[in-house]
């Protein structure tokens, strides 16, 4: 089943394009529960940009077929052990 991606307007506060946040899905090293939010739990994405740098993404599940990314940013370093932990690195600008 295919997952329908919604974007709120926050989701581009830190200039990260929508084609960038897809392909962060597309190339994730990491996907897991991040904390519970006034929508339901929320969940940390790391993935890379079509640079190759890694980013920082946090959705929520609207319904069973449908998440909204409501942050993306360049990954910070407080995130990078998720990184290394996969094996996979990000290149640097």
């Amino acid at each position: 089943m295919d997952i329908t991606i919604e974007f709120s307007p926050s989701a581009f506060k830190h200039n990260v394009t929508e084609d960038d946040i897809r392909w962060a899905f597309d190339t994730a090293v990491y996907d897991g529960w991040f904390n519970e939010g006034k929508d339901g739990d929320r969940y940390l994405l790391i993935g890379f940009n079509r640079k190759g740098n890694p980013l920082e993404i946090l959705y929520y599940f609207v319904n069973d077929e449908t998440i909204n990314v409501f942050h993306a940013m360049t990954c910070r370093n407080i995130y990078h052990h998720l990184i290394r932990k996969e094996g996979n690195y990000g290149k640097n600008d």
